[in-house]
């Protein structure tokens, strides 16, 4: 069915196309698209397909070359540019077997879906520059989210929770499709999977017997081998056979959901209905505690320092830290309240959408401000204590809040929340994204060699604990016997890496020099 036509039999509750529609019928592959309503958390997960789904010729294959590629380019124990290219070859294998599978008819891909997986590739592509491990791991989290929204696009109507893990829940489920469509696939008669067995095993003799020949002839040949084929051992077997297990399974999951018939849904959301006041009064209570607080610290503000100590018989840095936590509290709790008056407040009348916009964009704007008192209090208690990876992930975390209540703010203009998880999941995404160019852990190194050229302490033990990542700040602008110590234990792990295990960073500290041991004793 082409986008833009709704069917009129589509109930507002988003129901699934029953089983009487073909499966291979152009409104079924086509993946004809509706606005969703305002997605929730809690709806239930939509029942698995798999017996009436057929399985694409192109999945198999697709799935195998997408699974041998990861097993051979995926370092599953450090960032490395082998996550983005193994990425690649998931991406390629997704779009190419849904091609294949439709015969023509209308993707199921949009510019939107392209968008989230350039932004999965981004957030892959991070292991590629960065080396450090906790960054690199949110990294992949976040890229597993948008990689799911890549997928689902515009095509569900299931709660927003779902469509984050899409892709991983429907590789579990996709377990008997796949393996429903082996079996008839090697049943066939034509003996097609015959003749594929026999072409790779050929290929792999042929392999297995000249190059070990070439090898021995040449030293350059087998230096060549040996930088691309790893020591054949039980456990990277073992590894190998596990990626190409969870990467196959991560293709097949995404083609199973695209080859699904969608749920659609209307495109028009219902006005509710009922009685605002167990609305209204809540909202104008906290909104006259926020603006109250908010005039408390325009008092703070202009009193400064001096009007600090003397009222609150605290220092600065112990004034900024009672707060913070608090005030990210609110901010988390009021983001919940404003999501919850979005979803169920009466919005019928005209007279009930307007004061739903006063009262929640009073609301969100005077959070904003809270937002900007939690993340001066942070400043300063990091001016005081030193920065730490923690404080700046929670001040990120304080960043995001902000720019959601930004995003709701534009919301309540039309009072269509629809697009708002996704917009809020994309902006968490891009932050880290953003954060990782920034290069995090070189920002705490030189926001904390500042502090101790102000003459304040510098945690060096501290400092030792980070990545490749702050060897350049380390080796520029710290003096020796501290310097060598702090570079040997940011490089104390030296093991050397593949090809597929290539990383900016470590690759740039290998060439850093250092003095003797001797100097850290």
């Amino acid at each position: 069915m082409p986008r833009g036509k709704r069917s009129a039999a589509t109930r507002e509750t988003g129901e699934a196309r029953g089983p009487e529609m073909a499966v291979g019928s152009p409104a079924a592959i086509g993946g004809g698209v509706a606005v969703a309503a305002t997605p929730v958390f809690m709806r239930p997960i939509p029942p698995p397909k798999s017996a009436v789904v057929p399985l694409p010729p192109a999945v198999l294959p697709a799935a195998g070359l997408a699974g041998v590629a990861g097993a051979l380019l995926l370092p599953v124990d450090r960032p490395g540019v082998g996550w983005l290219l193994s990425g690649l070859a998931v991406t390629a294998a997704v779009v190419v077997a849904d091609r294949r599978s439709r015969d023509g008819a209308e993707s199921a891909f949009t510019w939107r879906g392209a968008g989230w997986a350039a932004l999965t590739l981004g957030l892959l592509a991070v292991g590629a520059v960065r080396a450090s491990g906790w960054l690199f791991a949110l990294c992949v989290i976040a890229a597993v989210v948008t990689g799911s929204l890549a997928v689902v696009g515009e095509r569900t109507v299931h709660s927003v929770l779902y469509d984050m893990l899409a892709v991983p829940i429907e590789a579990f489920r996709a377990i008997p499709w796949v393996g429903r469509g082996a079996r008839r696939f090697t049943a066939r008669r034509d003996g097609v999977a015959r003749r594929i067995a026999l072409a790779v095993l050929a290929a792999a003799g042929l392999v297995g017997v000249f190059v070990p020949l070439l090898a021995s002839a040449d030293a350059a040949f087998a230096a060549v081998v040996n930088a691309v084929i790893p020591d054949l051992s039980v456990a990277t077997l073992v590894r190998w056979c596990s990626v190409f297990a969870v990467v196959a399974l991560v293709v097949a999951g995404a083609c199973y959901f695209l080859a699904a018939p969608p749920g659609r849904v209307s495109g028009v959301r219902p006005h509710r209905s009922g009685y605002g006041l167990e609305w209204t009064v809540p909202l104008v209570v906290l909104a006259l505690v926020f603006s109250v607080f908010v005039g408390v610290r325009l008092v703070v503000l202009f009193g400064g320092t001096e009007y600090v100590l003397r009222t609150s018989n605290l220092t600065s840095a112990e004034y900024a830290r009672g707060g913070f936590w608090q005030l990210c509290a609110v901010t988390v709790l009021t983001l919940a309240i404003v999501a919850a008056a979005l979803r169920w407040a009466p919005d019928s009348t005209k007279a009930e959408r307007l004061r739903q916009r006063v009262l929640l964009g009073t609301l969100s704007a005077l959070t904003l401000v809270l937002v900007g008192s939690a993340l001066s209090r942070m400043w300063t208690y990091q001016q005081a204590y030193g920065f730490t990876v923690l404080r700046l992930l929670v001040e990120l975390c304080e960043l995001w809040f902000g720019a959601v209540f930004v995003l709701v703010l534009a919301a309540l203009v039309r009072l269509r929340p629809a697009w708002l998880p996704r917009a809020a999941i994309g902006t968490a995404a891009a932050a880290l994204l953003g954060l990782a160019i920034l290069d995090p852990e070189r920002l705490i190194a030189d926001a904390n060699l500042d502090r101790a050229a102000a003459g304040k302490i510098l945690d060096d033990g501290y400092l030792a604990r980070f990545s490749a990542d702050v060897v350049p700040v380390v080796s520029d602008r710290l003096h020796e016997p501290l310097r060598t110590c702090v570079l040997r234990q940011v490089l104390r792990d030296d093991t050397p890496d593949g090809w597929p295990e290539w990383n900016f960073s470590r690759s740039a500290a290998r060439d850093v020099t250092f003095g003797p041991a001797t100097a850290c004793g």
